[in-house]
């Protein structure tokens, strides 16, 4: 094998390593759901964490809570099956509109990343997002949107 071709096939290997994680990630949906008020915030159903796929129910890793009197979707993340991260989905450096990638935040503009908790992971943003109590109560979960 000539140096040539060996770097080529080096290059497609990586690229073709860093793009599949990627699409594979995509291939799950991000879900939307529209969040019913409440006097102190939003309440949405356990039950859209739930999906079935081939006959087998399974759990959503996030969904994007929408309502009309919000500017930003929340970013619901579950933790486990009683804990759950709510984030509002601004970025802290310049107010952009964050893209849930899995189980963390990405900023379009810049670049910045956020976990599922809503701490920087990456820069340029440096303040960690905003974020919302939650709590169950039966089969809802609960999201405070009071000054946090």
């Amino acid at each position: 094998m000539n140096r040539r071709k060996f770097l080529r096939q080096g290059c497609i290997f990586c690229v073709g390593a860093t793009a599949l994680p990627m699409m594979l990630e995509s291939c799950q949906a991000t879900h939307y759901v529209d969040g019913t008020t409440f006097p102190n915030g939003l309440e949405v159903a356990t039950a859209e964490f739930t999906f079935v796929k081939k006959g087998k129910t399974e759990m959503r890793q996030y969904i994007i809570v929408q309502n009309d009197k919000l500017e930003f979707p929340i970013y619901l993340y579950r933790i486990s099956e009683n804990e759950y991260s709510a984030l509002w989905m601004k970025c802290s450096h310049q107010g952009a509109e964050l893209q849930a990638v899995g189980d963390h935040l990405q900023c379009p503009s810049h670049g910045s990343e956020f976990t599922n908790k809503g701490i920087v992971n990456h820069g340029p943003a440096e303040k960690n997002l905003r974020s919302f109590p939650t709590s169950i109560l039966g089969d809802k979960i609960m999201i405070d949107l009071r000054l946090s």
